[in-house]
């Protein structure tokens, strides 16, 4: 993987700043050097999700996050462009119903998860449970959990175990197969406004603007700390967090087609060998083919 790509996966190591990264950085591309590669790596990624098709051995579970108008659909849309559609299964997650209320904050989250040989995409995720929720903490109170009655119930101990639970969960998911990826589109204060006045402008993109989103966006500095905390706490060696500069999305989109395929080359798959007894069933039908 290029060292431009590198650059974007959060060592959980290491403490991260959002204030550190920029969200325009587009690395050694231009926007047609760009398209040509990400041509090149869909094609490369098509082949290799056959081989984990056939394997049975993982799964890879693709989560992305990101402030309205980050362009998660649109690169979502545009990088599994080149997958088998038999193979994939994208889940966009919005406010949790009554039923999901009843369980777990995970539990909506373990029904979505891709079986062995399948990709996953999470439209959001079970992070917005520590996004969302941190920057409205009374929303919490709609999963009526024990002791939780009132929102200062939900302090600095209440959010350290709600991130040990995610750590465990994955940790968990990484020791049985599934390959975790995941994505936080950062786009910039400045260039979301931008995008939010192109959805008003143009009539083929008012359905895409909620008059809610405006007063999401009066919240930015809360969630970039919600963010950064959740990047920081949830960073680790079997799932990092890559951050992704999403103001150009043409970049976007080619570094998480790069960050997927490498991931993808690291698994080593391959087709399943056929044993001896099943070559020989296979070399008969074929004689009984030719014979007809």
């Amino acid at each position: 993987m290029k060292n431009e790509f590198k650059a974007l996966i959060v060592q959980g190591d290491k403490k991260f700043s959002l204030k550190n990264v920029e969200t325009d950085y587009t690395g050694t591309f231009n926007k047609e050097k760009a398209k040509d590669e990400l041509i090149k790596t869909k094609i490369e990624i098509s082949h290799l999700q056959e081989k984990l098709y056939a394997a049975g051995t993982h799964s890879i579970l693709i989560i992305f996050q990101a402030m309205d108008a980050a362009g998660k659909d649109s690169a979502i849309a545009h990088v599994m462009s080149g997958l088998n559609p038999q193979g994939c299964q994208v889940f966009s997650f919005k406010v949790p119903t009554a039923k999901e209320y009843e369980h777990d904050f995970l539990w909506r989250h373990y029904l979505a998860l891709p079986e062995r040989g399948r990709i996953g995409i999470h439209n959001r995720s079970h992070y917005e449970n520590v996004l969302a929720c941190k920057v409205h903490p009374e929303y919490i109170l709609n999963e009526n959990i024990p002791g939780i009655q009132d929102v200062k119930k939900v302090d600095k101990d209440f959010w350290k175990k709600r991130y040990e639970s995610i750590r465990n969960f994955e940790s968990h998911l990484c020791a049985n197969g599934t390959v975790i990826l995941k994505f936080f589109l950062n786009v910039g204060k400045a260039e979301q406004k931008q995008r939010f006045l192109e959805r008003i402008e143009d009539p083929t993109k008012n359905w895409k603007f909620s008059s809610g989103d405006i007063k999401e966006r009066a919240l930015w500095d809360e969630y970039m700390s919600a963010y950064q905390e959740a990047i920081n706490e949830t960073s680790t060696e079997v799932a990092p967090w890559h951050v992704i500069p999403a103001d150009k999305k043409w970049f976007a989109r080619l570094a998480i087609s790069e960050i997927i395929l490498d991931k993808l080359k690291k698994l080593n798959l391959d087709f399943p060998l056929v044993s001896e007894e099943e070559k020989s069933k296979l070399a008969e039908t074929k004689s009984i083919l030719m014979a007809e």
